[in-house]
């Protein structure tokens, strides 16, 4: 594949998001301003925005630098399911990708950027071996799975579809800090596309929404139909790498902005200016955190909530 004028910029690091609506293009705008304005080092980075569009020339975000617009549909024999889009853009930024990108960055649309994103480059830095793969873990147990009890039959299914028959690794949740079975959060990650990561998850993922003993029993509530893509990555990413290549980002990364009332003052930030990414999902808590200059006029230029 040849590199096209939008390919240029960042080097060997491309964002990749998700427009559904036209309301999604206005967050889409705050999420690539906000990387342009706070990024640092990764503010020049290709964003490749997919589009829910047949049209090949999508008149999305159309003034926007080192943004290619991508239109994307899934096949018409595919169900509509929760996050469906999601993961098979991600797919699709994996086989789009040059050789030279080593960092894929998924960011969805109710996340800010507030600091240079520094980790989502898998390469080696000062005090950081390089990685394959960069996640979170998730915020609340939810549907995860306790390491200390037996998988349920929700992710025995999972891990049996995938071939996992046990799981020696652990992650604890952010906010209610429990030990969990690897389970990532999924607003914002990196990988490498050299990998294959995306397509596996890609079709495991159409594989269990189509099966229809699954979807009638462990998966049959909205909770489990809407966190399955979740548990798919998080499994598939300790099968497929080396724990020690997955680089687990530091709590300043995706940060719940929207469970604020959740977490001890302890582990709070004491300004917002300290974040890296922050997730505010569908409403930003004006007054709940100290914001300084240039956050501040900044997000009251751009974000309205």
């Amino acid at each position: 594949m040849s590199r096209t004028a939008d390919d240029s910029r960042g080097g060997d690091i491309c964002f990749v998001t998700l427009v559904r609506s036209k309301q999604g293009e206005d967050l889409a705008r705050i999420v690539i301003e906000g990387l342009r304005t706070f990024g640092g080092p990764l503010r020049d980075c290709t964003v490749w925005a997919f589009v829910l569009d047949r049209d090949p020339v999508s008149p999305v975000l159309p003034d926007l630098e080192g943004v290619r617009r991508l239109p994307l549909a899934l096949d018409e024999g595919c169900p509509p399911y929760p996050f469906a889009e999601k993961v098979y853009a991600c797919a699709r930024a994996e086989e789009m990708a040059v050789r030279d990108i080593r960092s894929l960055v998924w960011i969805s649309l109710d996340t800010l950027i507030i600091s240079p994103p520094r980790l989502f480059d898998l390469g080696a830095a000062p005090d950081t071996p390089e990685a394959d793969v960069a996640f979170r873990p998730v915020h609340h147990r939810n549907i995860g799975s306790l390491a200390e009890e037996p998988l349920d039959d929700f992710w025995g299914a999972v891990y049996e579809a995938l071939g996992i028959p046990a799981m020696p690794h652990t992650v604890e949740s952010f906010v209610d800090r429990q030990t969990l079975r690897p389970y990532f959060n999924s607003h914002s990650f990196a990988f490498n596309p050299a990998l294959g990561l995306a397509q596996l998850w890609w079709d495991h993922f159409a594989a269990l929404i189509t099966d229809k003993p699954f979807q009638a029993g462990p998966c049959s509530d909205a909770l489990h139909k809407i966190f399955l893509h979740q548990a798919i990555l998080s499994t598939l990413v300790a099968r497929e790498l080396a724990w020690e290549r997955v680089r687990l980002l530091t709590p300043e990364y995706n940060y719940p902005l929207n469970l604020l009332d959740e977490i001890p003052l302890a582990r709070r930030p004491a300004t917002l200016n300290r974040l890296v990414t922050a997730v505010y999902e569908e409403a930003f808590p004006w007054g709940e955190t100290e914001l300084q200059e240039p956050l501040l006029s900044w997000l009251r230029q751009h974000l309205v909530t």
